[in-house]
């Protein structure tokens, strides 16, 4: 029997009903793609999803404000919310299905097991935010099990917790191909991000000094520069030069090993260099991997 080349979209919000509709579309033999987000998609969210789309007989786009990744003063309550909107962007990069489930589907009442990647999560965001990457790992593995793919899709925006989502997958034995895809970034360089909604326009100036100074790392090292802290200090001159207007404090950067994210001190290999910066109250990530 032949199965037709594209289905009908679906809203599911069950984790039951998604985890039996994935089942039955592995036993169609169908190849399954699944990109979890948060929702507020942008252009970065919909490149996941066209690339995705090349990948897979059946796309899969979750949208779940995961409460378990949020700290007690982070912005939970307030984080960007556009359900309909996103479905219909969604829509027009050609998904199958979205899986929206509610907090209290994903966590019922009782829910006391997490998912804990050790090494991998204590640096950088996980020294600014503990906790951060057990909600991320637990409802990542959540909805792998919920969705059941092949492959799954991941911006390298956020570096580490691509990182953690490897290690998690290799270790569990999940069986699941992780792809990381390329930063998108506004025409201006800004690397794309739903939180960008919450700069002001004096802010979102402000807010180019991250890349900015990614820049002139790179270029530090393009012209020779080996050296952990002079390529720190490189980053570290255009962030501070917009934190003298006021209202830009830096969380961590930071240069460590591409692969496993050790410190680094000469760069021989592929570093990577990331960064947290706080604009106004908004903190923003990005980074760039240094290849000498």
């Amino acid at each position: 029997m032949t199965l037709p080349s594209r289905l009908p979209f679906e809203i599911i919000r069950d984790p039951a009903a998604m985890r039996a509709r994935a089942e039955d579309l592995r036993r169609d033999g169908r190849r399954v793609a699944v990109v979890p987000t948060m929702g507020a998609l942008h252009d970065g969210h919909l490149t996941l999803l066209r690339r995705a789309r090349a990948m897979a007989d059946v796309v899969i786009l979750t949208i779940f404000v995961n409460p378990t990744q949020f700290g007690p003063n982070e912005d939970l309550s307030r984080y960007p919310r556009d359900e309909a909107g996103d479905l219909a962007k969604a829509r027009a990069c050609g998904i199958d299905l979205a899986f929206c489930p509610t907090a209290e589907a994903m966590y019922p009442a009782g829910s006391q097991t997490f998912v804990e990647v050790r090494e991998l999560a204590q640096p950088l965001c996980g020294a600014s935010r503990p906790g951060h990457f057990a909600g991320v790992a637990t409802v990542v593995t959540k909805l792998f099990h919920v969705t059941r793919p092949h492959v799954a899709l991941f911006g390298e925006k956020d570096y580490q917790q691509l990182a953690v989502i490897r290690r998690m997958t290799r270790d569990l034995d999940f069986g699941i191909e992780i792809v990381g895809v390329p930063i998108v970034r506004e025409p201006d360089g800004l690397a794309m991000s739903s939180r960008n909604v919450y700069l002001s326009p004096a802010q979102r100036a402000q807010a180019l000094a991250l890349v900015n100074g990614l820049g002139a790392a790179e270029a530090a090292l393009r012209a020779g520069e080996r050296d952990a802290a002079a390529l720190l200090a490189a980053a570290r001159a255009p962030i501070e030069a917009a934190a003298a207007d006021g209202g830009v404090r830096i969380d961590y950067l930071e240069l460590r090993d591409a692969d496993d994210l050790s410190p680094v001190a000469v760069v021989t290999r592929p570093a990577v260099l990331a960064m947290a910066v706080f604009v106004g109250t908004t903190r923003l990530i990005d980074n760039r991997v240094l290849k000498p």
